[in-house]
């Protein structure tokens, strides 16, 4: 997944509609960080769908390819998050949830049914979002004397770092995402200006 210091992921959100017998099955694409950013949106669309039988789902982050999660939701095992992971994992994504809404139509769709109302949602809404691929970055937490922010900011340009957050008074700190490919370069240019701590963080 992570081939020389990149992994693929999607950017923006997206939905598609699958029906089947009457069932209509809504699949909810979208990028994620932590399983926080995950529940808050599962949250989002139990509310908009508060009349939905089932909110099915299926999650992986990070790189090593161990933080995963999918759930049934009540749907026979193995019927609904397993196919829905199955779809992350076949474009080899990561950092990507997808759920999916299911209003019951009246009529039984026995788990063969199940399994491909739940994959071929899931596939549809994975389609319609352009995939892209990120560095494989890890964050660090910079401080510095004010009059060393043009430094800093060089070297984080130069090599690509991306700079999640910044507080900036006399003493400024950074947290930055440094790829992983160039991290003993980033942190040797940063060691070797004066007035500047580095930490690994998070």
């Amino acid at each position: 997944m992570t081939e020389q210091g990149f992994y693929n992921t999607i950017l923006q959100h997206s939905t598609a509609e699958f029906k089947d017998r009457g069932s209509k099955f809504l699949a909810y694409a979208f990028p994620i960080e932590t399983a926080d950013d995950f529940k808050l949106q599962l949250q989002l669309l139990k509310k908009e769908h508060p009349k939905a039988v089932h909110h099915c789902f299926a999650y992986r982050i990070g790189t090593d390819g161990n933080n995963f999660r999918s759930s049934d939701d009540g749907e026979p095992s193995g019927s609904a998050g397993k196919p829905i992971l199955g779809q992350i994992d076949s474009k080899g994504l990561t950092n990507v949830a997808v759920i999916v809404v299911r209003y019951w139509g009246g009529t039984l769709l026995g788990v063969p049914g199940l399994i491909n109302a739940y994959k071929t949602s899931a596939a549809l809404a994975l389609q319609v979002t352009p995939v892209v691929q990120k560095q494989v970055e890890i964050k660090y937490s910079i401080e510095f004397d004010y009059t060393q922010m043009n430094e800093v900011m060089m070297v984080l340009k130069q090599y690509n770092c991306t700079v999640l957050a910044q507080e900036m008074q006399l003493f400024c700190l950074i947290t930055a995402g440094v790829p992983q490919n160039r991290r003993q370069e980033v942190l040797y240019k940063l060691n070797d200006l004066q007035n500047v701590t580095v930490k690994q963080s998070g």
